[in-house]
């Protein structure tokens, strides 16, 4: 069924193992869900050697153990739960992941932007239906978090604060008294919410300024804080495993060198320690250098390698395909990545002189100036 969609949701993605944890799982489920929170816990994390289990569960979400656990009690009360953070650190991964194992459905999903009103977060009307029949919960269109209310599972709201305070209003009455009311209709006029009903929504901590939460809406969200992944082993992870799912999807089979693994996760560190140090804003690249980059990067020049290459990664076609992914404004980012490379890659490079940096120096080299 996978090989059927361009990129299958969690719940179809993983669908055999959590038939098997919900068959083995004899923990205590809070209302209507699927597993249990140490159940939930053990899907996003993974297994280990002293949970003694039959088979590995592979951790598909990389991060500090207490933020899961934070935001499963949160789900676990009548509270919302708020993943905040950096562009790329994997919240919205995170939440579909939560709502995959709790609910077994993770695609009830209102995307915030300045467009989304409050019928996206409510209901709207089948216009139709309604000049044909009258206004009915027949001709009426629930949102997804409607959807989620009347079934009592997860609904998620993306990029909650990139939506107007008309929508983040809407829903303040939602969170707290777990109901939406419709008043064109006289009867069956009100939509309860069933247990087991709760939103996880994520917000970027770089948009703070677009549309602010209100005090009133913050109470009602319990905040977690998903920070950028600092650890140089968990990035390797992450990028690894994201980058290795995305050649699963394409049937490719091509290695990673670990080299050019550590010549990646080395130049983002080394442009994040630039992008720290820097005065002002235009000495620093437009890219937030996120983790989320970093595998778009690599899956970039992998595609490249595949399609137009020789089917083997290397340093030139990765730093060809580095400079192509972070050079966004011209001439800003074009020299801030020509300083790097003279100032950076260049004495690896020389120090390295047949190695992969020297093969990395050439390929920006050649990158940057195609662009200039």
């Amino acid at each position: 069924m996978t090989d059927e969609m361009l990129r299958a949701p969690a719940e179809v993605k993983y669908a055999e193992e959590l038939d098997w944890l919900e068959s083995i799982d004899d923990g205590p489920k809070p209302f209507s869900w699927r597993l249990s929170p140490r159940m939930v816990r053990l899907f996003v994390l993974g297994s280990e050697r002293s949970d003694g289990l039959d088979r590995e569960v592979a951790q598909k979400w990389f991060g500090d153990r207490s933020f899961v656990e934070r935001s499963i009690v949160t789900l676990a009360s009548d509270r919302g739960l708020l993943l905040i953070g950096d562009p790329g650190t994997g919240k919205s991964w995170l939440a579909e992941l939560l709502s995959a194992a709790i609910s077994r459905n993770s695609t009830l999903v209102v995307q915030g932007t300045a467009g989304t009103t409050e019928d996206h977060v409510k209901y709207s009307w089948n216009v139709s239906m309604v000049i044909a029949q009258g206004q009915s919960r027949a001709s009426m269109i629930p949102s997804p978090i409607m959807t989620a209310m009347e079934r009592g599972v997860i609904g998620r709201f993306e990029e909650l604060t990139r939506s107007t305070s008309d929508v983040q209003d809407a829903l303040i009455s939602i969170l707290s008294e777990k109901y939406v009311s419709i008043p064109e209709l006289d009867e069956d006029g009100i939509v309860f919410a069933q247990p087991g009903f709760s939103i996880i929504a994520t917000a970027n901590s770089r948009d703070r300024g677009v549309n602010d939460l209100s005090s009133a809406l913050k109470r009602r969200f319990n905040f977690v804080r998903v920070p950028v992944v600092t650890s140089k082993r968990s990035e390797a992870e992450i990028v690894r495993f994201r980058t290795t799912e995305l050649m699963r999807r394409h049937r490719i089979e091509l290695d990673l060198p670990p080299t050019l693994l550590d010549i990646l996760l080395q130049s983002f560190a080394d442009l994040r320690a630039a992008a720290a140090s820097a005065t002002s804003d235009d000495e620093r690249l437009e890219s937030a250098l996120s983790t989320a980059e970093q595998i778009g990067v690599l899956e970039d020049a992998v595609l490249h390698s595949q399609f137009f290459g020789d089917r083997t990664l290397r340093a030139r076609t990765l730093a060809s395909s580095l400079v192509g992914s972070l050079a966004r404004r011209s001439p800003e980012d074009l020299a801030i990545l020509n300083k790097f490379w003279h100032g950076v890659v260049e004495p690896r490079g020389r120090k390295d002189e047949d190695g992969p940096w020297r093969e990395f120096l050439d390929g920006g080299r050649e990158a940057i100036a195609a662009l200039s």
